[in-house]
């Protein structure tokens, strides 16, 4: 006994013709026998749903079923006649049928539909996802770096200079393959960037904190300081604040988008651990003065 086409389709009664035809397309791209080749299952259910379609894709088979008088494999219930129109042939043109639909779900090979010439289509490979951890430096200066895949084998890739942290990289063709001479997929990595010790980035530019010692704020000096491409000099000038930024224009990220980034250094006084007699001494000479206000009082 043939299954209720509207059951088989998932639909009620009630179904337009659009309804129709987007669950027959749901349903044929997840059951043609050439995704499953080995399921016996999923190509019963193919059928079912293939003539379950051929009957109420069609307006007259569909209202003769619905009044009873053919079956849900198109046989009639009881003696039914009717004249066939002048010049009608056995065949139907099926429309915007199963080769409309196979094609606009498969592609032009697609078109043939199950059982037509090659009885086959072409599907592009899925997309492949990986995650791929980096250190802060290798995403600012730009790395080659190796993926290992789940089955063992391995993906090689050039981490850009500038990437950032949740950024994808999409490999063409380096997904799943391709089913009946379909296009690969792509593969698609997303980047996560290892903290560093010293740096920080916001946007393009770097940011650093470097210590300097009471008598370098007061005297000024020259020091050296790290960035990501490596160390270059600061001038320190007299009388610095704890808390003072310096601008090191062009020494931070580079960005695909263009131009180039900048390193904020801040500076941060630093006492030593033990401050020794002289120094107490002479700083409270010092206060008795040359007392001031750092701006702790309104």
């Amino acid at each position: 006994m043939v299954d209720d086409p509207y059951t088989t389709l998932g639909l009620d009664k009630s179904a337009s013709e659009d309804d129709i035809r987007r669950a027959f397309r749901r349903l044929a791209k997840e059951l043609h026998p050439d995704l499953h080749p080995n399921d016996k299952a999923a190509g019963e259910r193919f059928k079912k749903v293939t003539v379950a379609y051929d009957l109420l894709s069609d307006a007259e088979k569909r209202g003769r079923f619905d009044r009873g008088e053919i079956d849900a494999s198109g046989e009639p219930r009881q003696q039914y006649y009717r004249r066939q129109p002048a010049g009608a042939g056995g065949a139907r043109d099926f429309g915007g049928g199963f080769g409309d639909i196979f094609s606009d779900i498969f592609g032009d090979r697609g078109a043939r539909g199950p059982g037509g010439p090659g009885g086959g289509f072409s599907l592009r490979g899925q997309d492949a996802r990986y995650t791929l951890d980096v250190e802060f430096l290798e995403a600012a200066l730009g790395a080659r770096k190796r993926v290992t895949l789940p089955d063992g084998g391995t993906l090689d890739l050039s981490v850009p200079e500038g990437v950032s942290d949740g950024q994808v990289l999409r490999l063409k063709a380096k997904g799943a393959p391709g089913i009946r001479g379909g296009e690969a997929g792509d593969a698609l990595v997303e980047i996560r960037v290892r903290p560093h010790a010293t740096f920080k980035r916001e946007g393009a530019d770097i940011l650093l904190d470097v210590p300097i010692t009471i008598d370098e704020a007061v005297l000024g000096a020259r020091i050296e300081v790290a960035t990501i491409a490596g160390p270059v000099a600061l001038t320190i000038p007299k009388g610095t604040s704890s808390g003072k930024a310096f601008r090191l224009k062009g020494r931070g990220i580079k960005p695909a988008s263009g131009g180039h980034g900048d390193q904020i250094v801040t500076v941060r006084i630093v006492l030593p651990e033990k401050i020794d007699d002289s120094l107490a001494y002479f700083l409270s000479e010092w206060r008795k003065t040359n007392a001031y206000n750092p701006g702790r009082d309104s």
